[in-house]
Formats: C-alpha cells, structure tokens, sequence
C-alpha cells in the first residue's frame, strides 16, 4: 500500500509530458502486438509474443540477439553488476544445456543458447519493480525494456513477413525489375561478381546480412556508455532509429508487395518465377503486370530495411572512434554488396532504403530537439522524394526503362538531395563551439 506522499508523487510523475508520452508508446506497443498476435494465429501460427515467451526454456532462434540485447541492457548497470550478470547468463545457459543433454532432447531448430540472456533480461525488470524506487527503478526499466524491445523488434518482423505473404498474393516485381533498367540493373551486375569471388565472399556477406543487428548493438553500447555514469539516457540514439523503420517499413511492404529478383527472375522462385534470368541475363524490357506468387515468400524489398538499418548504423557511428567510424562504413558496404548481390533487392529498393532511413532520422531528430523550419522541411522534402521514387516505380517504369539515361540519373540525383539536405540540416544542429574568451588586458602600474 503506497503512502499519501508516494501516491502524490506517482500521480504528479505521470503528469509530465515525457511520462505521458512513454505511457502512451507503450499502450500503442502493446495494442500493435496483440494485433499482431491474432493475426498470427489466424494463419496458425504462434505470434511475436508467443514465440518469445516461448524463448524462456525452448531453444531460442535468436541466441546473438538475445545476448546482445543483454549486452543493450547492461548500459544501466555498474561494471560489478554487468560481471555478475554475464555469469548468471552462462550459468544458466550450461545448466539448460545439460538438461536438454540429460533428456536427450536435441536442437533441430535455434541455437542452444541465448535462454540464460532473457533470464537476465526479464530477472532485472523483476528487481527493478521489487528492489528499485524512483529514477533508479525507471532507469533499470528503460534498460530492461530497450533490450526486450530489440528482441522483440525482430519476432515482430518475422510476423509482418508472414502477414505479407499471406494477404499480398499478387506482387510488382515485373514494375520495379522494369524501372531498375534505368539504374543498369545492378543486382544482376553486383550477383555476378559475388559469385566470381566464391564460397568465401558469399559466406563472409551472408554473416554480415544475418548478423546486423549485432552490429546495431555494438554501436548502441557506445553511445549509451555513459548511462551508468550520469544516470539518464541521451535523448536521441541507434536503437529509436532502428525501432521506427521496423514499426514503419513493413508498412510499406503490404502497399507495394515486392519479393527480389533472385525469386521472381531466379531459381529459388521455382515455377512461381518469371524465369530463371538472374544473376546471368537480365529481365527483358516489356511492358510490365502484376503477378502471383506463393503463400510463402516474404513481399519485403520495398524499400530495403536492411539498407535501410546499415545506413542508420553508418549514420550513428560518424561520431566514434575511428575503428567505429570503419566499421559502420563497412557494415554499409558489405550490407548493400549483399543484398544486391544474393538477389534479394533491386537497386531501385536500395535508393528508397537510403531516402526513407534519412527521412526517420531527421524526424528523430528534429523531435528530441524541438522542430523548426529547417528540420519541417526535411522531413517534408524526405516524404516527398520517397513518395515519388514509389509513384514512378510503379507507373513510370516503362518510361524509365526506354529513358535511362534520362531517369536514372534523376533517381540518383534525387537520393543525392536527400543526403544533402540531411548532412547540411544536421549540420546546423549541431553546436557551434563558444571562441575562448581572453581577458581584459590590465593596465600597467607606473
């Protein structure tokens, strides 16, 4: 039972407008994934929040991730705290291990570990409510949840995927195979040289394709490494960014349903497939239709999330060190070499990954240090761009195919202004350095 004094206090902490904001943020998660979920099991299948509930003894499919969300949640705890935190994790992994081992139960799917990660997580959400007061306890929840919340991020996903699948039976592969004629159709250019370097380039890009979310975290732990210290978050980081294109792109997904060249013009299309062109023969020029595909194969190029999340992560690592800085340029150049080069996007999805990321950005942003003209009219400009790149996909592909000298330098012009305003807009933001102020000279004594 709280006291008076603890009840006024509760009550006049939730009339401020951070409080009601984050209340408001999580009702609307909460609602999304219980949408979600239904639609999930309409389809029969167990949804985003049954199949990470799931996590907590099952083997987990995601064992990385959950071991760098704890490493997302450890931002928050003192370096002891973080010591004692990786030893329960592994404990509780061998112990889980040996269990599975004992009763002979085998890991066909997931990995056999990543368990002992989520004890951690939900056991330190649990202290925060029964050990913790105050901010101490809201700066323990912010941790808990931001690392439940990339995990979560990702079961949400993999359920727009199947949504996408199931309710978009017709795709516009053929429009946006037609516009990319004008960009010089660069997935079947960037294919044929992934595959000219062998099994080692093709293992080493799937690694970072798979693994990118990992590469997020890296970043994000830097940016957060002074939590422990000053007891509060920065207002604008990685993992805000990461959140919103996830919430928002697979809404783009479901009005412009797109599978990649490498099923619609490639081998793993089977009959479903056009024809088996891709990385060796590029799609003709013919006016183009929309056509069926399967129940299965995610609709998920339109725009490419994963261009998408590399440029946020190269974005985000501009201000670390210079290993940091390398290793974000990496992660874009390996990213977009995969995507493009295992078939999984157009080049006409890369453009749009790029325009959309900066557009959230800029939001971003412009909302942690309060709008004004410049940040409006970014993000207003952003939106239109992309808008635009989507109309002409989809109507002008013909035209960009018989015009490419006209329209893809168009297309690359327009991304190329979205960059621009973006750097210079930023740029503005930032503060200016005060010049140092020198002393008034004192008169000299006769």
């Amino acid at each position: 039972m709280f006291s008076r004094i603890d009840r006024k206090t509760i009550f006049a902490a939730w009339r401020q407008p951070r409080a009601i904001l984050w209340t408001a943020a999580a009702v609307v998660t909460l609602g999304f994934l219980i949408a979600l979920e239904i639609a999930a099991r309409h389809y029969g299948l167990p949804g985003p929040m049954t199949t990470q509930v799931q996590e907590v003894i099952v083997a987990p499919k995601s064992g990385f991730l959950l071991y760098a969300s704890m490493g997302l949640m450890m931002v928050v705890l003192t370096w002891r705290q973080r010591f004692i935190s990786v030893g329960v994790a592994i404990g509780i992994d061998l112990v889980i291990f040996l269990v599975r081992w004992a009763a002979d139960a085998k890991v066909t799917e997931g990995h056999p570990f990543g368990n002992g990660a989520l004890w951690v997580i939900l056991g330190w959400a649990v202290i925060a409510v029964t050990r913790r007061t105050g901010p101490e306890r809201f700066l323990l929840l912010k941790g808990a949840g931001l690392g439940l919340l990339l995990v979560t991020g990702r079961k949400t996903g993999d359920t727009w995927l199947l949504i996408t699948s199931k309710t978009r039976t017709q795709v516009l592969d053929q429009y946006v195979a037609t516009a990319d004629q004008a960009l010089g159709n660069p997935s079947w250019l960037v294919g044929r040289l992934v595959d000219s370097t062998g099994p080692i380039g093709a293992r080493f890009l799937d690694y970072v394709y798979a693994q990118l979310a990992v590469a997020a975290v890296v970043v994000t732990v830097y940016q957060l490494r002074k939590v422990a210290v000053e007891r509060r978050f920065p207002g604008h980081h990685l993992v805000r960014t990461f959140l919103v294109i996830g919430l928002l792109g697979p809404g783009i997904y479901m009005i412009f349903p797109v599978v990649g060249p490498i099923f619609a013009y490639g081998a793993d299309g089977g009959h479903w497939a056009l024809a088996n062109l891709w990385p060796d023969t590029p799609p003709p020029v013919s006016t183009p239709h929309h056509m069926p595909f399967d129940e299965i194969t995610p609709r998920n190029c339109m725009p490419s999330l994963h261009t998408a999340w590399a440029t946020a992560i190269f974005i985000h690592s501009r201000k670390g060190p210079r290993f940091l800085q390398f290793a974000g340029a990496l992660w874009l150049i390996a990213t977009l070499a995969a995507t493009l080069g295992f078939g999984y996007h157009y080049g006409a999805d890369i453009v749009a990954g790029v325009v959309f990321t900066l557009t959230i950005e800029a939001a971003l942003r412009a909302l942690d240090r309060g709008w004004d003209r410049a940040g409006i009219q970014l993000v207003a400009y952003g939106t239109v761009v992309f808008a635009a790149l989507l109309v002409s996909y989809r109507y002008l592909s013909m035209q960009m195919a018989e015009y490419p000298w006209v329209f893809g330098p168009l297309v690359i012009l327009s991304m190329v202004s979205v960059i621009y305003g973006y750097v210079r807009t930023t740029r503005l933001w930032e503060p200016k350095a005060a010049p140092a102020r020198h002393p008034d000279p004192q008169p000299e004594l006769v």
